[in-house]
């Protein structure tokens, strides 16, 4: 089993409430479940109304796929232009 896991920071310095911080969140986590078979959530910086933490994470059985599904959530998010990435940390772990 192998599974890959980002943890993503995002920032939207255009915003300034968590009700905006939130429909950005909402609409990001919504729009990846719905593309990939991953899991996704809110990680960090709840309180904080520019800075999103995202965790997401993916489970195979070949590195390859888990690598490349892991990439095309990322590419993804990066087309939505909702928010500018400002820090990415990938890591995949065999079982």
């Amino acid at each position: 089993m192998i599974v890959g896991i980002i943890r993503l920071e995002l920032l939207i310095p255009e915003n300034c409430s968590l009700k905006g911080k939130r429909k950005i969140v909402k609409s990001i986590i919504d729009r990846v479940k719905n593309r990939f078979n991953a899991s996704v959530a809110e990680i960090g910086s709840n309180d904080k109304w520019q800075k999103i933490e995202i965790g997401i994470s993916t489970v195979g059985n070949e590195g390859a796929y888990v690598d490349t599904s892991l990439q095309s959530i990322l590419k993804f998010i990066e087309g939505l232009y909702v928010a500018d990435i400002i820090n990415i940390k990938t890591e995949i772990i065999h079982f």
